[in-house]
């Protein structure tokens, strides 16, 4: 047996001692005023847990065990086998009874004198019977309180749908009535509710309706499971679980928007005032298009670009001014977010940004209008629509072209009805002759082809130009007027058929760059000048050997001599 050091038998022999010394005065000490005191039970299912021989403060035992038998009910509500605990807690003259980290009820030195137990020891003892009669109660149900316990259930099931049933009804006859009222009242002229919803919103008030019962669904079952679920040990404490794991959030989102209720008040008034500037200027910009209103050197063209560009200011002041009053606008997250989306938009928006500059340089250039005749890139049409971005142009053969605006304003654009309307268009085609043709025998030709020509202006008169004196021949350039600018291909078919027609009948050939002639021995090649005598000497002998050439000869019979 090992011997233990002085010191530490000194201390056992004194702790010793000192615990005989309270059991001895615990049991030999008695007070008088505790048989002015009636033993008071403190109750937990209708069954006596242990009594209550000493008040508190100026109490009676009677009202100390009312207010025990109170908190412990409360506890038995809340009781999870699994995930609450009980302990002990030693104060100066009392010991707590823990409840997790609330206080279930406490055992002071009075207790201890009263019922002659150390004061720890009648800690543990009530603290085991509350424990146990609280397992008992949760695991250990009869089946006559599981019966009664699931027919509460499904009473409670019924309730609920019933409650659901009633709600979808309920609902239901709203929303048909809305429905309605929005068919009837609505399209009614002369009404002030339009003026207080989108206007290309359908069916708001029904959808509002949809939102509103949605919601109450979601409430009314957040609120009724934990009562269903209640009546069974086993699944109380996975109520209490779930609603643990989201009281948080839902709490701190709640509070926050309250907090947030006063900003949001302030973003609202910002957001409506916001909407019904422009909604002004939505008003001035079609009386203006519509000519209802004009403004001195303000063409209606400007109206849609200026009022898309004050819109654009109109909405970056209101975000300046909302953007402060966002929650968490201040949090580094919520800046790092933003200098992303920026520097996202500033890279990627590089040709969009050029081509609504380009647009509002088109805007108040007016290089051209809705329905002109132009030509660009190559691409030959009617302006059909122009944004702030595109613009799109409808060639003669139906096709619906996109062009940037930006390659708009770096190319070359030839529009055809800038003038049209007061001088009108010239319209130039181009022939060849030969040197020996006189320039104004050609010039005559073509003027009397451009009179016979239709769609073109007898005043300006058209006029011929000697455009070139080329190796082999020359250059001839017949220009008219014209006020049909949209059908210019049709007139330029028109005055090349006439231009044909007119130089045949003068029997003067058309010579080009490309035209190569091979002569084989005739002397034209005007198609109505080419007769018999014409013809290549080819086609003579032709002729000759197969007898085409020659002329029938008719002799008379001896039989007609007779008759003769």
């Amino acid at each position: 047996m090992l011997a233990l050091p002085a010191l530490a038998q000194d201390s056992l022999v004194v702790t010793d001692t000192i615990s005989k010394i309270k059991e001895q005065k615990i049991s030999n000490i008695t007070f008088t005023d505790t048989t002015l005191y009636k033993a008071a039970p403190v109750l937990l299912y209708g069954d006596t847990l242990f009594f209550v021989k000493t008040p508190l403060n100026k109490g009676t035992t009677t009202e100390r065990a009312e207010k025990i038998t109170k908190n412990l009910k409360k506890i038995a509500r809340d009781f999870n086998v699994e995930l609450d605990t009980f302990y002990l807690h030693n104060g100066v003259d009392f010991v707590d009874i823990m409840y997790n980290d609330e206080l279930a009820f406490l055992v002071s030195y009075k207790d201890a004198v009263a019922f002659k137990t150390p004061m720890e020891d009648l800690a543990k003892d009530r603290m085991k019977v509350l424990k146990e009669k609280l397992i008992m109660r949760n695991t250990g149900l009869t089946l006559e309180e599981m019966l009664i316990r699931a027919g509460y259930f499904i009473l409670s099931l019924l309730g609920l749908i019933i409650i659901l049933k009633l709600i979808n009804w309920i609902f239901g006859i709203l929303i048909d009535r809305l429905s309605k009222f929005e068919r009837s009242v609505l399209n009614k002229k002369n009404n002030l509710i339009k003026y207080f919803i989108p206007k290309k919103t359908k069916n708001i008030f029904v959808f509002l309706a949809k939102a509103t019962r949605f919601v109450l669904i979601v409430l009314f079952l957040l609120a009724y499971l934990p009562f269903m679920f209640s009546f069974f040990p086993m699944t109380k404490g996975l109520v209490a679980l779930f609603y643990g794991y989201i009281e948080a959030p839902v709490l701190f989102l709640f509070y926050g928007f309250i907090n947030f209720l006063p900003n949001l008040f302030f973003i609202m008034v910002i957001i409506i005032f916001t909407r019904y500037i422009l909604r002004v200027s939505k008003y001035f910009v079609e009386d203006i298009e519509n000519d209802k209103l004009v403004i001195k050197n303000f063409p209606k063209d400007w109206a849609s670009t200026t009022q898309k560009m004050f819109s654009l200011l109109v909405y970056a002041f209101a975000l300046v001014l909302i953007y402060p009053q966002i929650p968490g606008s201040t949090s580094s997250a919520f800046k790092g977010v933003s200098i992303f989306i920026g520097a996202l938009l500033s890279f990627g928006s590089t040709s969009a940004i050029a081509n609504m500059v380009a647009g509002v340089v088109i805007t108040y250039m007016q290089p051209f209008k809705i329905g002109d005749r132009i030509r660009v890139q190559g691409i030959y049409g009617d302006v059909i629509e122009k944004t702030m971005l595109i613009t799109r142009v409808q060639t003669p053969k139906m096709e619906e072209v996109t062009i940037p605006n930006a390659n708009i304003i770096s190319s070359n654009l030839i529009n055809y009805s800038a003038n049209s309307k007061k001088n009108g268009v010239i319209m130039h085609t181009s022939i060849t002759l030969g040197y020996d043709v006189p320039w104004n025998l050609a010039e005559k030709l073509l003027l009397r082809a451009a009179r016979n020509s239709m769609l073109l202006q007898r005043d300006p008169k058209p006029f011929v130009l000697q455009t070139s004196l080329d190796d082999n021949y020359v250059s001839h350039e017949l220009n008219v007027y014209t006020k049909q600018e949209k059908k210019m291909p049709l007139i330029y078919s028109d005055i090349h058929r006439h231009i044909l027609d007119v130089f045949n009948e003068a029997g003067i050939e058309i010579l080009s760059p490309s035209y190569i002639a091979a002569r084989d021995g005739n002397i034209t090649t005007v198609p109505n000048l080419i007769t018999k005598d014409t013809r290549s000497p080819i086609n003579k002998i032709v002729d000759h050997l197969t007898g085409k050439n020659q002329k029938p000869i008719v002799t008379k019979t001896g039989t007609d001599k007779n008759k003769e």
